[in-house]
């Protein structure tokens, strides 16, 4: 990647962005490493987000700093009205534009909006057991209500009518690590499969998150047991909790980079005050791990 700053540190060499715009979210899940309670209570800001100016400004900077990619999270970004405004400036300003969402609102009403401004969606989906995805959180009206197998499907075939690009993320934990998959994978076809062990992160998901943890070797059995997919042409990406650590840039709902190398959140300065270069040294994020990761790939 190009960067605009003379003095590049590590991270200003990934090419690659995740903005954490938005802190609301219409799950519960459980074992979240997002729930950014601190961002609102610390930055005063009570609803969660910044206004959409200053968001559009961010995306503004992060395009002439060089970033090739964003990855527009949460919370749930879809809750955001103006999700769509973010992904047409990121498009305008040359970038390859993503998103991770649970997928309840994205219909093709909501597609349309985006004029094929979208490159990539990753569907968070962990399991279709729905007393599974009960006792994870992951799901609607309080983490009640949990989508079906066949409302997932309908998301997926949406989503590949409009070209968009397919990717499903699963974070494993203690409810599923036995499971097999690859059904359900089969028949949804991503192009990228990410599998993550759920991560425990101070501050974030400190309520729940013993009950859901892993071993690694859980971890790598269920990566073993399900990569049968890749005979499919599906491309598995497994991340242990140690290939995540300082593999990622991410930018918080307050609009700071942040970390996680102590086990906790680290944010930045603020970017619209300091700017990109100055702010991302206030972070830890290695190029070498974002490599090992499979971080760079075809997109």
């Amino acid at each position: 990647m190009k960067m605009t700053t003379n003095s590049l540190d590590q991270s200003q060499k990934i090419p690659s962005v995740n903005y954490h715009l938005w802190e609301p979210c219409n799950m519960r899940c459980k074992f979240c490493f997002a729930t950014f309670q601190d961002v609102k209570r610390d930055m005063e800001l009570p609803k969660g987000h910044l206004p959409e100016k200053e968001c559009l400004s961010i995306v503004d900077r992060l395009a002439q700093a060089g970033f090739e990619k964003i990855n527009f999270a949460g919370g749930e970004p879809t809750l955001c009205s103006w999700l769509p405004n973010l992904i047409k400036r990121a498009k305008e300003r040359g970038m390859v534009t993503s998103i991770v969402t649970n997928g309840s609102k994205i219909t093709n009403s909501w597609l349309d909006e985006l004029n094929e401004s979208l490159d990539w969606i990753a569907l968070s989906i962990d399991t279709v057991d729905p007393e599974k995805l009960k006792r994870l959180g992951r799901a609607l009206s309080g983490g009640k209500n949990p989508m079906t197998e066949e409302e997932y499907l309908g998301i997926i075939r949406t989503i590949k009518r409009r070209g968009v690009r397919l990717k499903i993320n699963t974070v494993v934990t203690s409810e599923t690590w036995q499971e097999d998959f690859t059904g359900f994978i089969k028949s949804a076809k991503p192009e990228r499969w990410k599998l993550l062990q759920a991560l425990p992160v101070k501050g974030q998901n400190d309520a729940h998150i013993a009950n859901f943890e892993i071993a690694l070797a859980q971890f790598e059995a269920y990566v073993q047991r399900n990569r049968i997919v890749e005979n499919d042409g599906i491309i598995v990406v497994p991340e242990s909790n140690e290939m995540m650590t300082e593999s990622y840039v991410m930018i918080d709902p307050a609009g700071r980079f942040f970390d996680n190398a102590q086990g906790a959140h680290t944010y930045s300065s603020p970017i619209l005050k300091d700017g990109i270069g100055k702010a991302l040294k206030d972070v830890k994020v290695d190029l070498e791990r974002f490599l090992k990761r499979g971080g760079q790939y075809d997109w």
